[in-house]
């Protein structure tokens, strides 16, 4: 009862000067080299447009959260690899939409590329979409790997055995679905991320939220711009 009685959404107008509050930060300045594809400022993602909440195709994370990621990124370097982000800091407002849109069971336009095998109804119920969203505290992060040929910027994404947001019990990180090679490539960013102060969702494999995470009471509103 503690926990839920302290926690709160907090939310940012834009009148308030800064486009995010103190103590976060613009991940791509903060990790050299991150490869940032905000899936939810587009419309390739699993409700195939853009999310409410993002303004910009940024990566916003807490100060803590961006510098664990560039200690992951720094040691990928030695080996022709890198980070590429898909979601980041998640307005409350967004986790909201993706919500309604659960809720709306008519609308079935990407369960072919993103849940073939779930029914739509049964999201909430597997844990694909909730109500709250660690990543709305800041410091969650969907990502995977790519490799730097020639130290390129960019990159070709490692093969993982499936998409991200995909909604499909392949997609656990321990799933004995994927090929050897696609749950070695799972377990390198596991294992990176682990080492660096990341836990990862048993669900997703591309989802990892920081332990000790600064805000893990409070559920942020303010717009990704």
């Amino acid at each position: 009862m503690a926990a839920l009685a302290s926690a709160c959404v907090a939310s940012v107008s834009a009148s308030e000067g800064p486009p995010w509050p103190a103590g976060f930060v613009d991940a791509a300045q903060a990790v050299p080299g991150l490869v940032v594809e905000a899936r939810y400022a587009g419309a390739d993602n699993f409700i195939g447009r853009p999310i409410a909440g993002y303004g910009a195709a940024r990566c916003v994370l807490t100060v803590q959260a961006a510098s664990a990621l560039a200690a992951v990124q720094q040691e990928l370097q030695a080996f022709g690899l890198g980070l590429k982000v898909f979601d980041c800091y998640r307005p409350q407002r967004a986790v909201d939409d993706f919500v309604r849109w659960a809720q709306d069971l008519q609308d079935q336009q990407r369960k072919a590329e993103h849940y073939p095998r779930v029914d739509k109804q049964d999201l909430f119920k597997e844990g694909y979409i909730a109500r709250r969203s660690g990543h709305s505290r800041g410091s969650t992060v969907d990502l995977t790997l790519v490799a730097r040929e020639n130290g390129a910027e960019g990159g070709r994404e490692l093969d993982m055995g499936g998409r991200f947001d995909l909604f499909d019990s392949s997609s656990a990180g321990a799933s004995p679905q994927p090929t050897p090679a696609q749950r070695a490539n799972r377990l390198l960013l596991r294992a990176l991320m682990k080492a660096h102060g990341f836990r990862p969702y048993a669900a997703e494999w591309w989802h990892f939220t920081l332990v000790g995470e600064p805000h893990p009471e409070t559920w942020f509103d303010f717009e990704v711009r």
